[in-house]
């Protein structure tokens, strides 16, 4: 059973997320156009496509491969890290209009835990730009407000880093 694996177009978290696939190995990557763009500036494309699973890109009107989520058995859980503020806003609205958003639907409807990253976790964070500079962004209220709300959603685990995204999936439950 594998690991079926959103990445949206955040910078925020991207290399820790890539390491993590990578340290994974058996994950089925399915990425946002916007992921595609991310991971060319940062570099990171080359590491992605090496890992162990498929890649599938958001190419089509519809998005067939989520009915992959109706295989019982196919996946043991979705992860979707980085996620972006406005990934996370149609996913508290309940929008399935990307491959990533119809993945949270499916996943959610299908019963299979969903994991995510929200890039948006504090007022005021520290984040890497694509040439390595450190500097600080300040989430706005709004995307605060949904990451809160996302909390609330039932099989959704809101995770802040990359280390408790780490601890829940080995375990597959609360590791605090």
């Amino acid at each position: 059973m594998s690991i079926a694996w959103g990445i949206t177009g955040a910078g925020h978290l991207l290399q820790e997320c890539v390491d993590l696939i990578v340290e994974l190995g058996e994950v089925d990557v399915f990425l946002s156009r916007a992921a595609e763009e991310v991971l060319r500036m940062y570099g990171l494309e080359e590491d992605v496509h090496r890992t162990a699973g498929a890649v599938t890109r958001d190419h089509m009107t519809s998005a067939p491969v989520v009915g992959r989520f109706a295989q019982p058995g196919r996946y043991r859980a979705l992860v979707i890290a980085p996620a972006t503020s406005n990934s996370v806003a149609k996913f508290v609205q309940g929008i399935s209009d990307s491959l990533i958003t119809n993945l949270f639907a499916h996943a959610g409807k299908n019963r299979v835990p969903i994991f995510v990253l929200p890039t948006d976790v504090a007022s005021e964070m520290s984040t890497r730009t694509p040439g390595g500079q450190t500097i600080k962004v300040y989430p706005r209220a709004i995307d605060l407000q949904n990451t809160v709300r996302l909390r609330a959603f039932p099989d959704v685990n809101v995770v802040e880093n990359v280390e408790d995204l780490r601890c829940q999936l080995a375990n597959m439950s609360t590791c605090l």
